[in-house]
């Protein structure tokens, strides 16, 4: 038999399609060790990690470029007020927010890839340009270029989960999600540790956006050849893992780019409104930490500029190796079905905020001179935070794969909308950066919320399929070509 014939009567028994998937049995999974669907988490993993660096990039160098002494290098300095700094640091999320919502609907429509290439392609163009601004406009005009790469990366996350949905089998999916996900703290890793060193190298602090977003627009150029929507839609998967992928997705994802999106039952889900509020409290705590951690380490615990970076980086090293931990240990309670879904959603997201809570707690009463504690305690604080991974972050999908896309961005705008206000609420109390009592008061905020954020997801958050997500059909239809199906099956045998 020839391998088209082959080709022909697996796709027959396993159905071809994804939406065809509902009506047909598992395919197993494929013998090869790294498949094309390692390969779009490979790729995702690497736009999230450039994505990242390019948006951490700023909080380290902006130091070297309101502080020459810092450096010792010449090159120019701005003399910007804390409230200054503290809105630059969040005109990223100005824009950032805006996007969120249409970046999930254009993805539905027009499919994640093309958003996330000419995303990651503008972001990493107004990196290379922020010199430039600062030179020309100042302030302002570092604000202008910062707004647009949030505009740009308002694609990223809808694109990402969108993407996770079609490619990602049920078994598989927490750890390649995690590892997609982990190129979040690889990027910050990478930025932290780097900038502080170019910032004081001889080709000083315009290096670091020059370099990063150099590495992204490569980036752009690799996943415009190799990425894809979809199984479906992808050059070189074999057929094996194609069916594979689409029959173990744990339900129906249409590839109807004309669906409507059933925005009554997502806004009226308590689910969706746990979501929602685990996603912001979340947003509140890391972000705090990420744009305010240099700062802190430089101003109250007296780190030079490269030791600042290096540590700065610490607690997010930390964070990348426990999503690994994380992950396995969730694979061995899910193999071993020691626990459901929901329960292991709750249990990591408690894990990742609650603990971050109380590490923030001691945080607060820790002393400067105890840098190693404060140090140990931010690495708690970030390192355990990406338990979150198993947590708030795969909900959307649980929720509905269908529409995962459109939900992470409703959820990624509100939840960014504190990113916003938590760097300037920050710039807002901490008028003294040496002080303290000041920074005390913004570690008890930022607990506080990661405590009430995750109590309401524990006790309304689900992780079962939501009655909205399948797309509406009229059943006289959908029985008729159910019965035509079968027909033409019972042909097939004879």
């Amino acid at each position: 038999m020839s391998k088209v014939n082959e080709d022909f009567n697996v796709a027959k028994s396993y159905g071809t399609a994804t939406e065809g998937a509902r009506n047909s049995q598992p395919a197993p999974k494929p013998s090869n060790i790294f498949g094309v669907r390692h390969l779009q988490t490979l790729l995702m993993f690497l736009c999230l990690t450039v994505a990242y660096s390019l948006r951490v990039n700023l909080s380290v160098g902006i130091v070297a470029m309101m502080d020459r002494n810092t450096t010792g290098v010449d090159f120019p300095e701005y003399h910007w007020s804390q409230q200054t700094k503290s809105t630059i640091l969040s005109s990223f999320f100005w824009g950032y927010v805006i996007t969120q919502v249409p970046a999930g609907q254009l993805g539905q429509r027009f499919g994640p890839k093309i958003l996330l290439t000419g995303a990651l392609f503008m972001c990493s163009l107004f990196s290379i340009l922020t010199p430039l601004a600062a030179e020309v406009g100042d302030w302002g005009l570092v604000c202008g270029a910062r707004v647009i790469q949030g505009l740009s990366q308002g694609f990223v996350f809808p694109s990402i989960h969108t993407l996770l949905s079609s490619w990602t089998p049920t078994e598989e999916r927490g750890r390649l999600a995690t590892y997609v996900y982990a190129g979040a703290q690889v990027g910050t890793i990478l930025a932290m540790s780097a900038c502080g060193a170019l910032s004081s190298s001889v080709i000083g602090w315009p290096s670091v956006f020059y370099i990063f977003g150099g590495l992204g627009i490569g980036w752009a150029i690799l996943w415009a050849f190799l990425g894809a929507d979809r199984p479906g839609t992808h050059n070189f998967i074999s057929e094996e893992e194609k069916l594979y992928i689409e029959t173990n997705l744990g339900s129906t994802v249409s590839t109807n780019s004309k669906r409507k999106t059933p925005w009554i039952g997502i806004f009226t889900s308590v689910p969706m409104w746990a979501l929602i509020i685990a996603h912001c409290g979340q947003n509140w705590g890391f972000w705090t930490l990420l744009t305010e951690m240099p700062s802190y380490m430089d101003k109250v615990l007296n780190f030079d500029l490269s030791s600042n970076g290096l540590l700065s980086a610490l607690p997010y090293l930390v964070m990348w190796l426990m999503s690994f931990v994380f992950s396995w240990v969730s694979d061995i309670l899910h193999t071993r079905q020691l626990i459901g879904l929901s329960a292991s959603r709750k249990i990591f997201n408690s894990i990742g905020h609650w603990i971050p809570g109380v590490a923030l707690i001691g945080l607060a009463f820790s002393s400067k001179d105890n840098t190693t504690g404060a140090v140990a305690l931010l690495t708690l604080a970030v390192g355990v935070n990406s338990a979150t991974y198993l947590g708030f972050q795969l909900n959307h999908i649980d929720l509905s794969p269908n529409y995962a896309g459109t939900m992470m961005g409703i959820t990624n705008c509100a939840a960014n909308i504190m990113s916003i206000i938590a760097p300037l609420l920050v710039g807002y109390i901490v008028t003294d950066e040496a002080s303290e009592t000041q920074w005390q008061i913004v570690f008890f905020i930022s607990s506080g919320i990661y405590f009430a954020g995750n109590l309401i997801f524990v006790l309304f958050g689900k992780a079962e399929i939501q009655p909205w997500n399948e797309p509406t059909r009229n059943r006289d239809v959908e029985g008729a070509e159910n019965m035509a199906m079968e027909e033409t099956q019972t042909k097939d045998k004879f």
